[in-house]
């Protein structure tokens, strides 16, 4: 994400067309990068890969096989349990977008008083392509049969506590540390959360003078992101090294120019990326129990 304005930008994304120079196309790219760079929560804790090139649509996800340790011999004679390919399939990397306009109007009140141009539309369709991003890396698209983080099929479960009561929320996570280890997932882990449970960490545990969440922290070392893609309440613990999951990319976060249209001018805000996961049982969710059913009235 790391789109140079000054370098040949590839024809596929048409900004030769467009009515804009160059430092307004830095102002729009400087925008669209940080502000994505913001939202973010995904990237922060999963290795990235690539880029592959636009035109990728297509990549091999190999979910890996054998378990067992390294071993130990004095002339390698010893055989062990060989880490192989135990399925391999082929995943899209579907397109992550949003549009925005800059009016003609717009554009030319910039240049006629010499101020700099708005690009505050850029940065809310920034904003809106890294949260479709997230809804990828944690739910997946079941359209596209791409499993997210907490949906994928062998990923570790247990109950989730109550984590509105003091010390619940360290509890749960020390025993989801304690399933991810015993599987051999030593971390370091990362922690995510829906907003809600966010701020129940944030509140002096057990009378110890620090936060729930700075206890939480010693134990997620990768550290605990809050996002609002995640529906209350969510919790999940990832065993995210490269040897567990990547993330794809073909195209990396990019603006395009799309059209123009009665004097107007539409772009695009573009990425092509795929979670890729070797190892589900990295994952380890906290499932909150089910709610009962409402009781009709009588």
């Amino acid at each position: 994400m790391s789109l140079d304005y000054r370098t040949i930008v590839p024809d596929y994304l048409q900004r030769g067309l467009a009515p804009l120079g160059p430092d307004e196309w830095a102002a729009i790219d400087q925008t669209v990068v940080r502000t994505a760079q913001s939202v973010l929560v995904g990237r922060r804790f999963i290795s990235l890969v690539g880029p592959f090139g636009p035109g990728v649509e297509a990549l091999p996800n190999d979910v890996l096989s054998g378990s067992g340790g390294g071993m130990l011999d004095l002339l390698g004679h010893q055989e062990g349990e060989t880490l192989a390919i135990g399925r391999r399939s082929f995943l899209p990397l579907p397109l992550l977008y949003k549009d925005f306009w800059v009016h003609w109007r717009d554009l030319e009140a910039s240049r006629q008083l010499g101020v700099p141009l708005d690009v505050g539309k850029a940065a809310a369709a920034a904003a809106a392509t890294a949260q479709a991003e997230d809804r990828l890396i944690f739910d997946g698209e079941p359209a596209l049969n791409l499993p997210g983080l907490r949906t994928a099929e062998g990923r570790q479960t247990l109950p989730m506590s109550n984590w509105g009561t003091m010390g619940s929320a360290f509890a749960d996570v020390v025993e989801g540390v304690r399933v991810l280890t015993q599987a051999s997932f030593t971390g370091p882990y990362a922690l995510a959360v829906s907003p809600r449970l966010y701020a129940d960490l944030n509140r002096i545990f057990d009378a110890s003078g620090v936060l729930e969440l700075e206890q939480v922290e010693k134990l997620a070392r990768r550290g605990v992101y809050p996002t609002a893609v995640l529906p209350e309440p969510t919790a999940l613990l990832v065993d995210s090294g490269a040897q567990n999951m990547d993330l794809a990319v073909g195209l990396d976060l990019s603006t395009a120019y799309v059209e123009s249209s009665n004097l107007n001018h539409l772009f695009r805000v573009v990425e092509s990326l795929v979670l890729r996961m070797r190892r589900p049982g990295a994952v380890c969710t906290f499932e909150a129990p089910a709610r009962p059913a409402a009781r009709g009235r009588t």
